[in-house]
């Protein structure tokens, strides 16, 4: 069976592409050294591009350098006086480029780096199809693939890569997009309502990949595009790797995000299924840190135990609230790592 996300029709451009309706949006944390690095090139060639970086803030020197930097290289800066976290920040950016007039956007990671004509596949993509959500084959330095899609069983919130496809049918796979590189129509973002509140960071693209799908929109992988994304490179050296010890957000984060992905979208029988499996899909979640990490086990074990408390406090309290009649009341700010 072929797999329904994946667009292998599209070819390279020969010379340096324009654009014009466009815009990337990048959410910074930290990261001006790496936007220098990684986004300034991009922009400096992409004629009629529009930048807007979002500084989530981290320190006072950090928010300088990047007003700085902004300045220097004529990006758009949306300055909030907090950290708003991966998806509002987003939200944010995304409002602000439709604001000054883009019609289609590329939500990007600091730590991730596109060529032109890559940037310029994915548009044309979204232009052929505006109702896609469009994603590349995003690579490691090494070349090995870093995502290539990947699924969500609704039965228990695992994940597996999109080279296992197709699934049984029993394990009801839910295919999604990594959110380190996207392209999309702001139409079609306005309607599905962009990254929804209370994840912070982790699961807001499983989620919006999940409700592009419900609101009769499609997930397209396009092979012919690709992204270099240098692992973990907003947080530290291997954080995003398999087999390396992660940071407490990680853990934190990607534990309780799975059970509010679950109360905020799946039915009571799945709910209460994750629910049950909870302590032993996080074990699994913390072990893809390997085990050399728990010769210091205390920061990691903290991390992951936090996240499996808040996230079972969610999915209980919405299980009660269903119960009850009542409206929706799991949904919160996101708890500090």
């Amino acid at each position: 069976m072929p797999d329904p996300t994946r667009d292998t029709s599209a070819a390279r451009p020969e010379s340096t592409p324009s654009f014009a309706g466009e815009a990337i949006v990048v959410v910074n944390y930290g990261s001006s050294r790496l936007l220098a690095e990684n986004l300034a090139p991009l922009t400096r060639a992409a004629t009629g591009l529009l930048t807007v970086v979002v500084d989530s803030l981290s320190t006072d020197a950090e928010r300088e350098a990047i007003v700085a930097l902004c300045r220097q290289e004529g990006w758009i800066a949306v300055l909030p006086d907090d950290n708003p976290g991966f998806g509002s920040g987003m939200n944010a950016g995304v409002a602000r480029a439709a604001e000054a007039g883009a019609e289609r956007i590329l939500l990007l990671n600091p730590d991730a780096v596109i060529a032109p004509v890559d940037a310029r596949a994915l548009f044309d993509a979204v232009i052929a199809d505006p109702e896609a959500l469009v994603a590349p084959r995003i690579l490691r330095p090494d070349g090995s693939v870093w995502s290539a899609g990947a699924d969500v069983s609704l039965v228990d919130g695992r994940m597996t890569s999109a080279r296992r496809r197709p699934q049984p049918p029993g394990r009801r796979a839910e295919p999604w997009l990594s959110g380190a590189c996207l392209c999309v129509s702001v139409p079609l973002w306005e309607r599905v309502g962009g990254f929804a509140d209370g994840y912070f960071l982790y699961w807001e693209d499983v989620e919006l990949s999940f409700r592009v799908r419900r609101a009769g929109g499609r997930l397209t992988l396009l092979d012919s595009a690709t992204v270099t994304h240098a692992e973990g490179g907003t947080q530290r050296p291997g954080a995003e790797s398999a087999a390396t010890a992660k940071s407490a957000g990680y853990y934190y984060f990607n534990i309780r995000n799975r059970m509010l992905f679950a109360a905020l979208n799946l039915p009571d029988d799945d709910l209460a299924r994750w629910l049950r499996t909870s302590p032993r899909v996080a074990g699994e979640i913390l072990l893809q840190g390997g085990r050399r990490q728990f010769l210091h086990p205390v920061a990691p074990l903290r991390a992951a135990w936090r996240g499996l408390r808040d996230g079972r406090r969610i999915a209980r309290a919405e299980l009660a609230a269903r119960a009850e009649g009542r409206d929706r009341s799991s949904v919160g700010t996101p708890l500090t790592p």
